[in-house]
């Protein structure tokens, strides 16, 4: 009875714009949370793109990753103060609640739900492809290793963030170690004349490699969503957030360095380029050195999103934006383990259509990340309306604003996707209304 009656009380304040930050029982502690951020944020792209950066700016990428790096505090930081003032498992979808209403919201939610939902097979098929490129083996088993690939996070978030926290702590913790094990073993293949010329392609490519390693930075709103799971909420998120942007950016930039110094202009020249990496120095163990931090970066990202897709989903349920039915697990501390489910269908079709698409991810990426930006839009705009004037939070979201404003304009025609899913939301805003009307007093 008391939790029907607490999600009733969190669902009133959503819908009427309360602003006192919610009260959190959540148990994860500041090293759990900082986990959660590191591998939401850190992501699959270690795998190419320092890489992909070297070939496209040369030794200046290095500049790229500290550039990025810089740019990625603000939007960190308002999403940090939003999350820490009101801790929801509907996460940006509940700041859009508070700041723009119930449309605006549903719109939030179903771009992070449906359209950023995308890329959970995209994760498991770039860690799979990497684990059978090395081992050898065909399309199928390709798809066989990124099912197998989805089913520890699934596991680990059907028994709460308390044990796939502490799941992620151990993930984080051996993708940081890999990290700098790949960085130890490379090092003294180190060629000081690979950061001559410095510029190659001159400021454009400097430009282009920010531009990769943008998405690269991108994942600080997926753990809004698990906020309510914290301890402390207002201290804890943005420690974490803290600690996740130093560990982020030194990972990159050190692998970024790495990279050009042992490989040069040859950085592009291999699909799966981690293994030229290690293989200079250490050709008998790098593949499988690769291999494990392809898993380790897969198995973590996954178990990051799911946990935090399903807390949406939830979160939906019970704002009456998706079946009620799946509100269940919403509250702080609870499970959500039918949203869950509803996640595990979402991706097992979403896989489907990849493999019937023969595994191309670029439009699978675009949608993701199209997807990504409009919440992003949203959320800017909502903490600009729900943080205090003039505060850090609130000049952290002025300069969010005009940084969202350039990846909406980059985005261009790929916005057809949140376009579509905005469109659903407002016809279900239409037929509630509706049905409301027809509803006797």
């Amino acid at each position: 009875m008391s939790e029907k009656i607490h999600t009733g009380q969190v669902s009133e304040k959503l819908s009427t714009g309360h602003m006192s930050a919610e009260v959190s029982n959540g148990r994860v502690g500041l090293l759990q949370a900082s986990a959660l951020y590191v591998a939401a944020v850190l992501g699959t792209g270690i795998l190419v793109l320092p890489a992909l950066a070297a070939t496209t700016a040369g030794a200046a990428s290095i500049l790229s990753v500290v550039a990025v790096l810089l740019l990625s505090i603000p939007l960190a930081g308002t999403f940090a103060a939003l999350a820490s003032r009101f801790p929801d498992s509907g996460g940006v979808a509940s700041y859009v609640r508070r700041a723009l209403g119930p449309t605006a919201a549903r719109m939030a939610g179903y771009w992070f739900f449906f359209g950023v939902r995308v890329g959970t097979p995209v994760v498991a098929i770039l860690g799979a492809s990497y684990v059978v490129s090395i081992f050898g083996g065909s399309r199928e088993v390709v798809v066989a290793v990124a099912i197998l690939l989805l089913i520890p996070p699934f596991i680990s978030n059907a028994f709460g963030l308390r044990v796939s926290g502490v799941v992620q702590l151990v993930l984080t913790g051996l993708l940081v170690m890999i990290v700098v094990l790949v960085v130890v073993l490379a090092s003294p293949a180190a060629d000081a004349t690979n950061f001559t010329p410095f510029m190659p392609h001159g400021w454009a490519g400097v430009v282009a490699a920010v531009s990769l390693f943008v998405w690269a930075f991108a994942g600080w709103e997926a753990v809004t969503h698990i906020a309510g799971e914290f301890r402390n909420p207002r201290r804890t998120i943005p420690l974490a957030t803290a600690i996740a942007i130093v560990v982020v950016g030194a990972a990159y930039l050190a692998l970024q360095v790495v990279t050009i110094a042992v490989l040069g202009d040859r950085a592009g020249e291999s699909a799966v380029p981690l293994v030229a990496l290690v293989a200079t120095t250490t050709p008998g163990i790098g593949p499988v050195v690769v291999a494990v931090i392809a898993a380790v970066v897969a198995l973590g990202v996954l178990n990051a999103y799911l946990g935090a897709f399903a807390k949406l989903g939830a979160a939906l349920g019970r704002d009456g934006d998706l079946p009620r039915w799946l509100g269940a697990g919403a509250e702080s501390g609870g499970v959500p383990r039918r949203a869950l489910l509803a996640v595990a269908v979402l991706a097992a079709a979403y896989l489907a259509a990849l493999v019937m698409n023969d595994l191309d991810l670029t439009p699978f990426i675009l949608i993701h990340t199209s997807c990504m930006v409009a919440v992003y839009a949203l959320g800017m705009v909502a903490a600009l309306r729900l943080l205090e004037r003039f505060s850090l939070g609130w000049w952290l979201a002025v300069i969010s604003v005009v940084l969202v404003a350039g990846l909406v304009a980059l985005a261009g025609a790929n916005l057809l996707i949140p376009a579509v899913l905005a469109a659903a939301a407002l016809i279900v805003t239409l037929a509630k209304t509706n049905s409301n009307r027809r509803t006797p007093a």
